[in-house]
Parts: C-alpha cells; structure tokens; sequence
C-alpha cells in the first residue's frame, strides 16, 4: 500500500478501513463472502480466504480514485485487496502501470510488492456479491462507506468510475461533502462530468467495467481504456 500525505488523514482511513472490515451489515453477503471462501474453485484449494469486507487502498493523497462495483468472491474476498488475484484486476492494474499509476503490472497477492502511484483504488460495495449484482438495500447500506472514503481523499481530482453501477454511485455520493448529487446523466464508455465546487475543477470519468465478459467480447479493449487514462492524465496536467 502506498499511503503517504497528512497524518490526521492517514489515520482517519485507517479507521475506517478498520471499521469496514468489522463490517457484517448485510447477512447475503455475509453468507455468500463465507460460501465461497468454503467452496473454492481447485486452482485455490488450501488457500486462507480473506472473506470479510474489503476497504479501498492506495495513496492517500491521489488525484486518481477508480470506483469498481464489489469484489470478486475468489478475487478480492480471497486476497484481502480490491481487484487483486482476479482477471479484472489483471486489466485494470495492467493498464495502471501503462499510464504510470502503478509499479508493477500484475497484482496476484495483497502483500506482492503492488504501489499505486498518485491513485487509490475502492469499490462501491465492499462484500463480493452473488452473480456480481449487489440488491439495492445492500448498495445503500454500504454508501455510507464510500461517502466517507471519498471525503478524505481531499487531493482526489478525477474519479474514474467502472461500469454504471460505480458511475451511479459516485453520482449518488458527492465526493466533497455538503456539495449536491451530480447531475443525472446515463452511463456510456467515455463519460466525462466536470464538477465544481472547493475552488478547483474535479471530474468523473467512466469506462465499461474491466470484467471477463466485457474484455473477452471486445466491449472493452486494453486500448479503449488507457484512452480513458490518459485522459484523466490530461485532466490531472490541467488542474
């Protein structure tokens, strides 16, 4: 993990990522996070799964914070870390390291040697959901996680939400508080909202979720999403 920035702030997430790890609110997922740390596929048989609610990670003080929808059950529920030991994880930190926000290119471990760089890496749900589709109580009760993630993110300057679920979230979550939900606009490839507010320009941008489906129909290529970073890169050099 890189953090790094003001003291109070490292520990105020430090908190909370505490408290979301303690976290058993929703008794689905509770069930599911535990299911699959029992059942695991072959290839990780005899592995120690993680199975509790997973906190974001990353540098504190970032000016990239990528919003994914939840963990994957024998990805993050298994590793302890967002999108670490999954295939999405294998695109998004790969395409990290490309546009120079992490070190290293492939993230299979939590304790692997993985530092982003000026990025911070969260979810909107925090438990690995059935069939990837958290209920709508389930989002709400954890929202309250990402409003408080997002508020001490103070550097954070583009949000890059995964996929419409996250894209909703953040637009449902304001990322400084007090400030109004963005303006509605539907989800699509590319999106860019600039918002105001705090004397600096910020922005939300998305891009199609890296999952397996997307990336093995070509809904998403490598070369779609590092045009999304670098224009967050763009954003960044302009603000």
């Amino acid at each position: 993990m890189a953090d790094a920035g003001d003291a109070e702030t490292v520990t105020a997430l430090a908190a909370l990522r505490a408290e979301i790890t303690a976290c058993a609110a929703c008794p689905r997922l509770v069930a599911w996070r535990q299911r699959a740390a029992a059942s695991p596929p072959r290839a990780f048989a005899g592995e120690e799964y993680w199975s509790k609610a997973l906190p974001g990670f990353g540098a504190v003080d970032a000016r990239l914070v990528v919003v994914g929808l939840a963990p994957a059950a024998h990805g993050g529920n298994r590793t302890g870390r967002m999108f670490t030991g999954d295939r999405s994880g294998d695109f998004l930190f790969a395409a990290l390291w490309r546009a120079g926000f992490a070190n290293q290119a492939t993230s299979r471990r939590s304790d692997d040697g993985l530092e982003l760089r000026d990025a911070y890496v969260t979810a909107a749900v925090r438990c690995a959901p059935p069939d990837n589709k958290p209920a709508p109580e389930e989002r709400d009760r954890c929202r309250p996680y990402l409003a408080r993630e997002l508020s001490l993110l103070g550097a954070a300057t583009v949000y890059l939400a995964l996929g419409a679920f996250a894209y909703d979230a953040i637009s449902r979550t304001p990322p400084v508080a007090g400030e109004l939900p963005l303006p509605r606009r539907r989800f699509s490839h590319g999106c860019e909202i600039e918002m105001s507010g705090q004397g600096r320009p910020r922005w939300l941008l998305s891009s199609y979720h890296p999952s397996q489906r997307n990336v093995f129909t070509g809904l998403l290529t490598p070369a779609m999403f590092d045009g999304v970073l670098e224009r967050a890169r763009q954003l960044l050099s302009s603000s």
